[in-house]
């Protein structure tokens, strides 16, 4: 059972993109703890969400450049990190794997590679070794495709303030085990694209 297509229409409501992703990452990164990091920059005011128009790889790869720079000049007090949603670009997930790689060389290309990195959500994500539908990979679910830019120097003083910090992956997928699908579907994170579909 792969996760159904992005509903185009939804996609193109740029405001409820964001609202879903943002309630995504109140009820299931926040709320399950799947990041101990995201909850005090949630709070500040110091997540940047940017929901692109993009609709082909190489519209997204100059919105990253733009968004790479922004945040790279940003009072980190101020912008922290960002997360770049692109929802009518990348729906494959393989695809969006592809334009991973491209990504990260935009990063050492713009001399940035030790100073911000990219984390990655999708709806259809799925880790190497694990089965497409296991409840793990929801850990990386997110409403639509995005690309989370973050700085070095936050991650660093985020792990050194948390001991277990090397423990998050085994510990997410634990929380995930014991939640269970039904568990997953009542958090009720806004859309049912990151829920298998019933093909």
């Amino acid at each position: 059972m792969a996760p159904s297509s992005i509903d185009t229409d939804v996609a193109h409501d740029l405001a409820t993109v964001e609202r879903h992703t943002r309630n995504w990452v109140e009820k299931a990164i926040i709320g399950l703890n799947l990041c101990p990091f995201a909850k005090a920059v949630q709070r500040k005011n110091q997540v940047r969400y940017v929901v692109s128009n993009a609709d082909t790889g190489a519209d997204l790869a100059l919105e990253l450049s733009r968004e790479l720079r922004l945040l790279q000049d940003a009072d980190p007090e101020q912008v922290d990190t960002t997360l770049l949603i692109h929802p009518r670009v990348l729906t494959d997930f393989f695809d969006y794997n592809v334009f991973l790689s491209v990504a990260d060389r935009m990063v050492r290309k713009a001399g940035l590679d030790g100073e911000l990195q990219i984390a990655s959500f999708h709806p259809q994500y799925a880790f190497g070794d694990a089965d497409p539908d296991a409840i793990e990979n929801y850990t990386n679910r997110s409403p639509y495709p995005m690309l989370h830019l973050l700085r070095e120097a936050s991650i660093a003083r985020a792990v050194a303030a948390f001991s277990d910090a090397g423990d998050i992956y085994e510990r997410n997928k634990a929380t995930l085990r014991e939640l269970g699908m039904k568990g997953w579907q009542e958090l009720d994170v806004g859309r049912d694209t990151i829920l298998p579909s019933a093909a």
